[in-house]
């Protein structure tokens, strides 16, 4: 490194030095954020309100009713014995589901005719609004049920089914979504912070008019970029380790690889959104307009179209080529990899070698893009 990106990086540290409500928001928003969307990112429904129409009042329907009451999914927040009553808790949002219960579901429970021929039919009905919510809601529907017929059987003496399935999860034991969630909020922060700061680097020195005197300087244009981008860089790797600490010992994410191994991909992924960052830099005029393209033209996009939101399998099939163009799609898998699976290099290669192939691109485009003189 020469003597001249030193004293640029030291100017770009001094320049930063005087920004007080800039640094805050480098260092400590992304713990704030971190905690926040570590709560509220979840795709795990608990407390569901339902209202329950027991038509039968029955020591089994009960039995069936409090299954669901006891269980943290669910709260019954009604009881009726009309089935038109739901409609206006449904309509109301007092409750997502309603659980209707028929007048002989006792009877047709015990008989042994009604077994050979069918059971009861217990209806459930669902606010679709939240199409994923309501759909996880009715699955622990199903496994309430299933453990209420079950029991139900055991006590009859019908005896247990012929075949017994047993289902059993890796890597997430306990289907906690904040596992999945909080290493896809790492990299997004990491988008955000980085991208956002580079992409008024170059803008400010225009604003303010020391773009100039750069100019007559003999800085090289490789200078001019490494000298604004290393400080920027350095402050994307003390987000990581602060954002990482969280994780960890705040929400006990468990990181089942290596943690040299996530540091050297996020040491890639930042190169990636820095150079994402001084590209919109050298198209942009002022900081407002540099922070507007980078949000809307580039930052959403790749949010929505990365996997952290919606999977890319569910996605049109044109829509899924355009997602193998966008970096977070690849900083994804690899920090859940490591996180949750435990990967190695030997796996991850492909993603840390688009990942490279893109932060090389994009700034050598920045580069061809901006000159001493722009």
């Amino acid at each position: 490194m020469t003597r001249r990106v030193r004293t640029l990086i030291r100017k770009e540290f001094i320049e930063l030095r005087r920004m007080p409500q800039l640094l805050r928001v480098v260092i400590i928003a992304p713990i704030l954020q971190l905690t926040l969307l570590g709560y509220a990112a979840t795709t795990d429904v608990t407390n569901v309100p339902i209202v329950v129409v027991d038509q039968d009042r029955s020591p089994m329907s009960r039995r069936l009713v409090e299954r669901f009451a006891a269980s943290r999914h669910f709260a019954v927040v009604a009881e009726e014995t009309d089935p038109r009553a739901v409609d206006g808790h449904l309509a109301r949002g007092r409750a997502w589901l309603a659980l209707v219960i028929p007048p002989d579901f006792d009877e047709r429970l015990r008989s042994s005719p009604a077994r050979q021929t069918g059971g009861p039919i217990v209806q459930v009905v669902a606010d679709g609004t939240d199409a994923n919510s309501s759909g996880v809601a009715l699955g622990y529907v199903q496994g309430i049920v299933g453990e209420f017929n079950a029991a139900a059987a055991a006590a009859e003496g019908a005896g247990p089914p012929a075949i017994e399935g047993r289902v059993r999860v890796w890597f997430n034991p306990d289907l906690e979504s904040r596992n999945f969630m909080i290493p896809g909020v790492l990299a997004l922060l990491l988008l955000l912070v980085t991208a956002n700061l580079t992409s008024m680097a170059i803008v400010r020195e225009r604003e303010i008019g020391t773009l100039d005197q750069l100019n007559v300087t003999p800085l090289a244009r490789w200078e001019l970029i490494l000298g604004k981008l290393l400080p920027y860089g350095a402050i994307g790797v003390l987000d990581v380790i602060l954002v990482v600490a969280v994780a960890l010992f705040w929400f006990e994410v468990p990181l089942r690889g290596s943690v040299w191994l996530l540091m050297g991909a996020s040491l890639v992924y930042l190169l990636c959104t820095l150079g994402l960052g001084l590209f919109v830099s050298t198209i942009s005029s002022t900081q407002q307009q540099a922070m507007m393209t980078s949000v809307f033209f580039f930052l959403v996009p790749m949010v929505f179209l990365s996997g952290f939101i919606f999977p890319i399998e569910n996605m049109p099939r044109p829509i899924q080529w355009l997602t193998t163009v966008i970096p977070l799609r690849y900083f994804l898998v690899i920090v859940r990899g490591i996180f949750l699976k435990g990967l190695d290099f030997a796996v991850l290669w492909p993603e840390f070698a688009a990942l490279g192939a893109w932060g090389v691109s994009v700034l050598t485009l920045a580069a061809v893009r901006s000159s001493k003189r722009s």
